[in-house]
């Protein structure tokens, strides 16, 4: 990890996602710096933090840069798989998945950089 990493808890992330973020939040919340940190390097994470505290985008923020930047695979697949115990938790974090996704991409069409198409969605034992 470089000194610039750890001074700076954005500067793993692509152009995009960083100024998409930057844009739109005043700063990181602790649980996203530390989420992210061990996230980037690989680490299976568990992130406890109270509510409003950011840690769906600390969960969720590497996946979608991830998205946004690697080659898609060959055929369509699931890349990214969140399983929730309640149903209703599951519907809140696609639903607060959707603006990042939304923002990361705006600004990365803003930028000139490429745009991959990404899909959310959600399934319960509900679904046919």
């Amino acid at each position: 990890m470089t000194t610039a990493t750890r001074s700076d808890p954005l500067a793993p992330f692509s152009e995009a996602t960083r100024t998409w973020f930057s844009e739109a939040f005043e700063a990181p919340t602790r649980a996203q710096e530390l989420g992210w940190k061990a996230i980037s390097g690989g680490s299976h994470t568990l992130i406890h933090a109270p509510t409003g505290s950011g840690k769906t985008l600390a969960a969720f923020l590497w996946c979608i840069d991830r998205l946004m930047t690697e080659p898609a695979p060959a055929r369509k697949t699931v890349r990214v798989l969140y399983i929730s115990p309640l149903k209703a938790l599951a519907y809140d974090v696609e639903r607060n998945l959707r603006a990042p996704l939304a923002g990361v991409r705006r600004t990365a069409e803003r930028l000139g950089l490429p745009v991959p198409d990404i899909s959310v969605g959600s399934r319960t034992g509900d679904t046919p």
